[in-house]
This record gives structure tokens, sequence and C-alpha cells, in this order.
């Protein structure tokens, strides 16, 4: 079974969950990007676009965010927390400047483990004083892959643990 049919059945193994700082990557970027339109798996991310990035870019209401080393530290705790709280499987959690990867396992739909996440981080990061703003810190949505085979499991838990660089 392909798992768009199995999703009707049975929960995935686990959800790679990514979500990013407000403002660091835009529509438009060398990186390549996903929008509304173009967001079906297995499909390549929009090309870059110097004229979209800085639409994009023009649109934003604050400066970008960067993470610093501290909050990143809180951000991390606060996923480890709420994934004891919540009786989650933790498989694996990073905190960049720009980002945060973790997978996860849950009998939460990923959407809301990714928003629930989210706001966790967000709190701890206001009641520990290193983050004052009204607004979130965080891009609007962020990306929840289903991971369905042990194999994608393992392949996503190396990329978090290893291959995100120093």
């Amino acid at each position: 079974m392909s798992p768009t049919h199995l999703e009707f059945f049975e929960r995935p193994l686990a959800f790679f969950i990514t979500f990013g700082t407000y403002g660091t990557w835009l529509h438009g970027d060398a990186r390549g990007s996903i929008d509304r339109f173009h967001n079906r798996y297995g499909t390549p991310r929009l090309p870059p676009n110097d004229l979209r990035e800085r639409y994009e870019r023009s649109l934003l209401k604050r400066p970008p965010l960067r993470l610093s080393q501290h909050q990143r530290k809180i951000v991390m705790d606060a996923i480890k927390e709420i994934s004891r709280e919540k009786a989650w499987g933790l498989w694996a959690v990073n905190a960049r400047t720009t980002h945060v990867h973790t997978v996860i396992t849950s009998d939460w739909d990923g959407k809301k483990v990714r928003s629930a996440l989210k706001a966790r981080a967000t709190k701890n990061m206001r009641e520990q004083g290193c983050w004052r703003e009204a607004y979130s810190p965080w891009a609007g949505r962020g990306s929840c892959r289903k991971l369905w085979r042990r194999e994608d499991v393992i392949n996503a838990v190396v990329y978090v643990q290893y291959e995100q660089g120093e």
C-alpha cells in the first residue's frame, strides 16, 4: 500500500517536523521554497526567483529572526518537556539559528503537534525572559512529513542529529 492509502488505516511511525523563524526563508530564496500552490510530496521546490524574494521581503512586518544559542537551548528543552508531558516519542530535536527540526511519534495529528511545539517553545522563551515580543518568533506554518517506514525514521534522525553542521 502507498502512504496515501495507509493513512486511512493507521498512524505513521513518526513525523518529521520542521518550522522556521520569522522571515528567514522566503519564497524565491536561492534554496528553493514551497508555497500553497506547489506543495505536493515528492515534487521539486520552487526555483529561486529574486523578484519574488524581494517582494516577500517587502511584506515583512519586522526584521527576520535568528535564534541565539541561549534561545536555541530553551527551544530544545521546551520540546523535550512537552514530549515527556504528552508521552510523545521524541526521536531527535535540533534547534538551529533559523529553524527547528524534530522527529517525533504522537497519536495527535502532525500539524497539531507542530503547533504545540511552537507554542511551548515561545512560552518557555517568554518565561525565561529571552522573548519579550507579543508576536510569535516563528514563520506561519512549517513542514510536517509523515514517516511510515523504520528506514525513513532512521534517515530523518540521522539528518536532524548529524547533518545540520556545527
